[in-house]
């Protein structure tokens, strides 16, 4: 009996609390089979009966929701699953080069440990003296190898890293929002394929000054497909001025065009551009420019005003019969 009742008392009454959910629930139904035949060797007619259902299912609750289940995600949680994959995709063998390069800087470690031991078992035994010359030529080419292939990793590691916060920066641009009149609003994601941006960040005396520039190269930057957007970091609203005669109606239009899109949801935008400038290790308060190829990914930045000139000698058009075959001359990706 002692011992039937010391049983009883490891697994506990229902609703004790020592067990977890519908494991409490079969472990005290299993006790009570237990007991009830325990007691019918020794006491027939004797069963003993637990009040499972209803006193279960009021502690059940309290039990249950202190359980938690979760697996542990190791990747950084900044970088989504999407600039993965496009890490992946623009470098398909990176993989595998930091594969091999591991596998080889594990093997050269044991090939280095195995020479050390021989070089010791030489050193204390004379007999050996002449081995100590070859040995210490495989450690010196083991001690290399490990060093060449641990480097390689090490760059790989790094330009891996920099194409990921890349991506990464390039993905938080494309869900920023632009506001192209008083009724309609996009993404940046919108436009990729359709407009090259060229996106002019300072106080609006700055914005007054590129607006001003970029008027020479007007119909030039459309046909290329450049639209500009203007953030003012000051807080000013730059007043554009745009000739209203009946003979510059047209280019008045094409002007209105080409500068028609401001950022919504300013705080974003500064968060994003401030990211880019601590990257390019500019000060906060420069004016920049950053200008994106036609697929949203940044070609060219630099402090100070936009080298339209520049934009319209290297930039093919969007239209006409070398469209299609020039999309991709959108210069190097930053």
């Amino acid at each position: 009996m002692a011992s039937v009742l010391h049983f009883s008392y490891i697994l506990g009454p229902v609703g004790s609390g020592r067990g977890y959910c519908n494991c409490q629930y079969h472990a005290s139904r299993f006790c009570r089979q237990i007991l009830n035949k325990y007691r019918s060797r020794t006491t027939p007619g004797l069963s003993i009966s637990l009040p499972l259902h209803s006193t279960w299912t009021a502690k059940r609750s309290p039990l249950c929701s202190n359980i938690t289940c979760s697996a542990t995600d190791r990747s950084d949680p900044e970088i989504s699953s999407a600039a993965r994959i496009r890490n992946e995709v623009l470098s398909p063998f990176r993989s595998v080069r930091m594969f091999f390069y591991l596998a080889f800087v594990a093997s050269g470690s044991l090939g280095g440990l195995i020479a050390i031991t021989q070089l010791i078992g030489a050193l204390a035994n004379p007999a050996r003296a002449a081995d100590v010359p070859e040995i210490l030529k495989g450690l010196s080419i083991d001690v290399s190898a490990v060093s060449l292939f641990a480097f390689l990793y090490s760059r790989e590691n790094k330009a891996k890293n920099a194409q990921l916060a890349r991506l990464s920066r390039e993905e938080s641009l494309s869900n920023l929002k632009l506001r192209v009149d008083e009724k309609k609003i996009i993404s940046v994601n919108n436009l990729r394929g359709i407009a090259r941006l060229v996106i002019c960040s300072g106080p609006a005396s700055y914005i007054m000054e590129s607006f001003k520039r970029s008027e020479p190269f007007t119909e030039s930057l459309l046909e290329r497909g450049v639209l500009v957007v203007s953030f003012t970091t000051d807080g000013n609203i730059p007043s554009f001025e745009f000739e209203e005669s009946e003979e510059m109606k047209e280019f008045t239009r094409k002007r209105k065009r080409l500068w028609q899109l401001t950022p919504v949801y300013v705080s974003e935008w500064s968060k994003w551009l401030d990211e880019q400038k601590r990257t390019a290790g500019i000060s906060p308060e420069s004016p920049v420019y950053l200008s994106l190829r036609l697929d949203g990914r940044v070609r060219g930045s630099g402090v100070g005003y936009p080298p339209w000139n520049a934009f319209v000698a290297q930039l093919p058009p969007v239209k006409g019969i070398w469209s299609g075959l020039l999309d991709g001359m959108d210069g190097r990706v930053l």
